[in-house]
C-alpha cells in the first residue's frame, strides 16, 4: 500500500489534529516518544509511515486511549468512502 493513499492522508490529518488539540508541539511529542522532532515531522507529512505499535505509542504520548483514537479514524475513513 503506498504511503500517500487518501485514507492514509486522512489518518495523518487526524494524528496531527489530535496533537494540535492537545496543544503539544512536535518537539514535545518527540521527547515523549523518545524520538527526534524530525521523526515526528516526517510522519506528519507522510514521508514516514507509522506502524500499529508506533500508532499506539503516539496515542499514549498524547494522552489518548488508542481505541478511542482508532474509532475516530475509522469513522472518518467511513465518511470518506461513502
Amino acid at each position: 500500500m503506498p504511503l500517500h493513499t487518501p485514507e492514509y492522508k486522512k489518518f495523518v490529518e487526524i494524528l496531527v489534529r489530535a496533537r494540535v488539540e492537545k496543544n503539544v508541539s512536535q518537539i514535545e511529542l518527540s521527547k515523549r516518544l523518545g524520538k527526534t522532532q524530525q521523526f515526528v515531522s516526517r510522519c506528519e507529512v507522510g514521508e514516514r509511515r507509522l506502524d500499529f505499535v508506533e500508532f499506539c505509542e503516539w496515542s499514549d504520548a498524547l494522552g489518548f486511549e488508542g481505541a478511542a483514537l482508532y474509532l475516530q479514524i475509522r469513522e472518518a475513513l467511513a465518511k470518506n468512502s461513502t
